[in-house]
């Protein structure tokens, strides 16, 4: 429908204008017409007195129709057709009369060639709408044929009286049709789809108008309502339908047609070709139509009926038809099948698609009853799962399927950013058809969602007079109680319960702020997510389960680490809102745990890459299990999707047994309390890999280690320690991972139009025909390397640099920290970490409240969780400063800091992360630190205090950096 009809100009003469108005303005009928129906835009009318006058109009502005009528002072109305199609050819233009008198046949010496369409007006507004919609689709007809493969209705008729009467009565059919299925509809965009997908209706006037359009638009005839006597050569024949409609039954068996005509006796021709018949006389004339409608070309119920017209069963919709197809006599379903009404119906909800395939589809073909009801039952099932894949639906208990709803919402409010993410992968998913092509035996999705938008968290804040001013100074326990002493909204609480009603798989409740993962500022790991198994016997604590892992998620919003990384942003200015993912969780049961085979996070940014590695390659990191401990720096197996089998980490078998994952997060399932342990997050426990050893993850991903051999052996099938290496994934491709994850990083990155990471998790089955199912869980950009103009790190730079990285995340350059805060080198003892963190703690809240960025260096993990792998700091720790290096020596080897949610808290503020690995290339002047002043200093830190400010360059192209004092500095 990309020609629409927005302008309208009316040439009528103030009588003829009069007399059209008596009842009511007519750009107020139209537009009663338009909004009684919920049809789009209504077009505007702009009204000329004189012919004179729309010529004048017609030069100044564009119009997309002219209805003109009869009674023009200063021109005749053929004349003026004929005077506006000489400057405006593919203007359509209606002579709309009060009479078909000295209209039509026109008089002589006039011609209709400057008028399209003749209509006459009883004072039905109807007819605006149909002359409107008729245009509309004489404009559009020729390209959504082509394009979407839309149907076409053609209606043959030659009197302007019985054309008027006629086609509103039709539009109307078909509008009421639309709007039926719009009941059905996912989403506004799916709405307009629908409504712009309804059959076109083309109206001929002569047999040889009627079989251009029947020879042009054959392939997509939806019907066919014919006159019998109309013009054929030139003349008047008596048969001039009867003869169209047989010419067409013969080429489609069966098309639905209807002979109508004033004559009784023609109902014999109608019998002959065959059609339905209609006489014009027929008091019932509007129900027959109707019945014609609904009969033949689907439209309403589709009702099943024994061979005595009996009715067995009605379907009002999709699904509904799925339901009740495996109940219907054999009878009954050949009787429709050969027919091609299920075909019709289909059509007649705009699943053309679908419609077109079943049409082609001849009874015959199959071996009886119960193979053309699996055929159609699952053709049915395929387009409505396809068509909500991709798709944010509002939540609907009455016709809500889990295995067919993808993504639904509760609520008119945002989605929040991580749920935007989502819905935003399964639409890039839904138009990647190519990624399904390339790998046919693994499903790839975005797991089951359900959305609370953030119009809920408003609802339960207004509902229980919540202020976040009032607790600013409260605790983070302080605010999670008062959350929780809170009463949801009845209707979310009512929402909520019918959703579980249908769903008793495990469920994950996390977080989807409405500043959360948005580029420049993610908001990552700073709220809450939950783990609910959803199988208590108690509906009632199943449903309270859910509601205190929402409450708590709210609650979350509040708490201190989120509202301080919120001052130190653009966004300081708001307040955040936080909408809920309700997600089903990916694995499957495992005695009396429930957890996925593989769960990572990927990357497409590698900031450490190793050669053969290159940055751009992209990096992943997988566990067996749930990932919860992956951000935190739990042991991981890291890998570039490029070259999986390129692992540093694991290059000895020494190596191996040392890194290798030993510990696994799953869900317990049983003995579970009604109150789930929610203060210490949800009864999701560590469990070891030993004692998971029976079951299919460790089976299908470890290999065993062999003492006497020193080596590690990819089987499980031998006796000796299990060892996870995941090499049945990564060498020998029994599920394609490296590939998968390559081609989706690359996926994110074009959709996004930057790096990208994703977490996911993944269900193995095993089979050679379904390897398994991959699941996206999130996806968002990469906070940092999205601004890479050239900074050069030079060799004056490196030999005058107090510190030079060889290993860099961040890029540009900056000079304002003129202080820096070290962890003292010469009394380091990993025992004294959190004294450590405690005494950055005061120095930062120091320079904070001075406005005084700084550059904090120390050994190991900044933000480790593992106080013997770096210094376990957390944000509000550190939130002031302005660049950062971790040292790695012999102290402590701890892999840099990849993927953490506190490492990308601080990417996203753009501050350089520097890597020093002492005794390598990597410098740091201890002494020339050491000579700094000093400002504080006690037995683990010092802060220094420069006269000048820092030099600080990062090149992210070739991620290396140095930290330079002012003097020292080069361009």
């Amino acid at each position: 429908m990309s020609n629409k009809v927005f302008e309208i100009l009316l040439v009528a003469s103030p009588y003829d204008a009069y007399i059209l108005e008596e009842d009511g303005s007519l750009a107020s009928k139209i537009i009663n017409e338009y909004r009684g129906l919920n049809l789009s835009r209504p077009p505007r009318i702009t009204q000329a007195a004189t012919a004179t006058q729309a010529m004048g109009m017609l030069a100044q502005k564009v119009f997309h129709l002219v209805i003109a009528m009869p009674h023009l002072d200063d021109m005749d109305v053929f004349d003026l057709g004929a005077q506006i199609k000489a400057t405006h050819a593919d203007l359509p233009v209606v002579l709309l009369a009060h009479s078909a008198k000295g209209i039509y046949p026109p008089p002589e010496g006039r011609s209709l060639s400057g008028i399209d369409e003749v209509f006459i007006w009883s004072g039905d507004s109807d007819l605006l709408l149909a002359i409107v919609k008729s245009m509309e689709d004489r404009l559009n007809v020729a390209a959504d044929t082509q394009k979407a493969s839309v149907r076409v209705l053609i209606l043959v008729e030659d009197s302007p009286l019985y054309t008027s009467y006629f086609l509103p009565l039709i539009y109307r059919e078909v509008v009421n049709q639309t709007q039926e299925v719009l009941e059905e509809s996912l989403n506004q965009e799916h709405r307009l789809l629908k409504m712009r997908a309804r059959p076109k209706i083309l109206v001929a006037g002569t047999y040889e108008e009627a079989i251009s359009l029947y020879r042009r638009y054959g392939d997509y005839l939806f019907g066919i309502i014919s006159d019998t006597r109309y013009p054929k050569g030139g003349k008047i024949t008596a048969d001039a339908g009867f003869t169209f409609l047989r010419e067409v039954r013969r080429a489609i068996p069966d098309l639905p047609l209807l002979l109508i005509s004033n004559e009784a006796h023609n109902r014999e021709l109608a019998a002959r070709v065959p059609a339905a018949f209609l006489d014009k006389n027929s008091d019932d004339l509007l129900a027959e139509i109707h019945q014609f409608f609904s009969n033949a070309l689907g439209f309403g119920d589709f009702v099943f009926r024994r061979s005595d017209g009996s009715e067995i069963a009605r379907a009002a919709n999709l699904k509904t038809l799925e339901e009740i197809l495996p109940t219907i006599p054999d009878e009954s379903l050949l009787y429709h099948a050969t027919r091609n009404r299920f075909s019709n119906w289909i059509m007649a909800r705009g699943e053309i698609a679908m419609a077109s395939r079943l049409r082609k589809a001849d009874a015959a073909d199959f071996s009886g009853a119960d193979e053309i009801r699996q055929y159609i039952i699952t053709h049915i099932h395929a387009l409505r799962k396809w068509r909500q894949k991709g798709v944010v639906v509002l939540f609907n208990s009455k016709d809500y399927d889990p295995e067919i709803s993808d993504f639904v919402k509760i609520g008119s409010g945002s989605l929040g950013g991580k749920a935007r993410g989502l819905a935003f992968v399964a639409n890039l998913l839904r138009r990647s058809s190519h990624l399904q092509e390339r790998y046919p035996d693994v499903a790839i999705q975005v797991p089951q969602t359900l959305v609370i938008t953030t119009e809920g968290f408003d609802a339960f804040v207004s509902h229980n007079g919540l202020d976040p001013s009032a607790m600013a100074d409260q605790s983070d326990e302080q605010i999670a109680q008062a959350f929780l002493d809170g009463k949801m909204p009845p209707w979310l609480t009512g929402q909520l319960s019918m959703y579980l009603e249908a769903v008793h798989q495990p469920l994950s409740i996390r977080s989807s702020g409405l500043l959360e993962d948005v580029h420049n500022h993610p908001f990552t790991g700073l709220y809450r997510t939950y783990m609910v198994p959803n199988n208590h016997a108690d509906f009632s604590i199943r449903c309270n389960q859910l509601i205190t892992a929402v409450k708590l998620v709210y609650a979350s919003t509040w708490f201190r680490d989120p509202r301080t990384f919120l001052s130190s942003t653009a966004y300081r200015i708001r307040r955040d809102q936080m909408a809920v993912i309700i997600q089903r969780l990916v694995g499957s049961r495992h005695g009396s745990f429930f957890y996925p085979d593989i769960s990572g996070i990927a990357q497409s940014h590698n900031f450490y890459p190793v050669a053969p590695l290159k940055a751009d390659d992209g990096v992943a990191r997988i566990v067996m299990g749930f990932g919860r401990g992956i951000p935190e720096g739990e042991p991981s197996l890291r890998f570039s999707p490029a070259y999986p089998q390129v692992q540093p980490q694991f290059s000895k078998v020494a190596d191996i047994l040392a890194n290798a994952q030993r510990q696994f997060w799953a869900l317990g399932m049983e003995s579970v309390p009604d109150g789930l342990y929610f203060e210490r997050g949800v009864n999701v426990e560590k469990r070891y890999v030993d004692d998971a050893e029976a079951e299919g993850p460790v089976r299908r991903l470890a290999g065993t280690y062999v003492p006497a051999e020193q080596r590690i052996r990819d089987s499980v099938h031998i006796p000796g320690n299990r060892v996870l290496t995941f090499a049945p994934v990564l060498k020998y491709d029994s599920f394609p991972l490296p590939g998968l994850l390559k081609d989706l990083l690359a996926m994110g990155r074009e959709g996004m139009g930057c790096a990208v990471e994703f977490e996911f998790s993944i269900t193995l089955t095993g089979s050679p025909d379904h390897k398994g199912t991959f699941n996206i869980l999130q996806m968002r950009p990469m906070s940092a390397g999205e601004d890479l103009h050239d900074v050069e790190v030079t060799d004056q730079d490196i030999a005058h640099a107090l510190c030079y990285a060889g290993q860099a995340l961040g890029h540009g350059r900056s000079q304002v920290l003129a202080d820096i805060v070290y962890v003292r080198p010469d009394t380091f003892n990993p025992e004294n970490t959190p004294e450590i963190a405690r005494s950055i703690a005061i120095v930062n809240a120091a320079l904070v409240k001075a406005q005084r960025p700084y550059l904090l260096i120390g050994p190991g993990r900044w933000g480790s969780f593992d106080r013997w792998l770096g210094i376990p700091v957390k944000w509000r720790d550190i939130s002031g400063v302005g660049a950062m290096v971790e040292i790695r020596n012999d102290a402590l080897k701890a892999d840099p800091s990849h993927g953490s949610h506190f490492f990308h808290n601080i990417t996203a503020n753009g501050i350089p992360y520097l890597t020093i690995t002492e005794g390598s290339d990597d410098i740091i002047r201890w002494d020339t630190l050491q000579a700094l002043p000093v400002v504080f200093s006690n037995p683990h830190l010092s802060h220094v205090r420069l006269p000048q400010p820092l030099v600080v360059k990062c090149d992210g192209k070739q991620s290396r950096a140095v930290v330079l004092l002012e003097a020292a500095a080069t361009r």
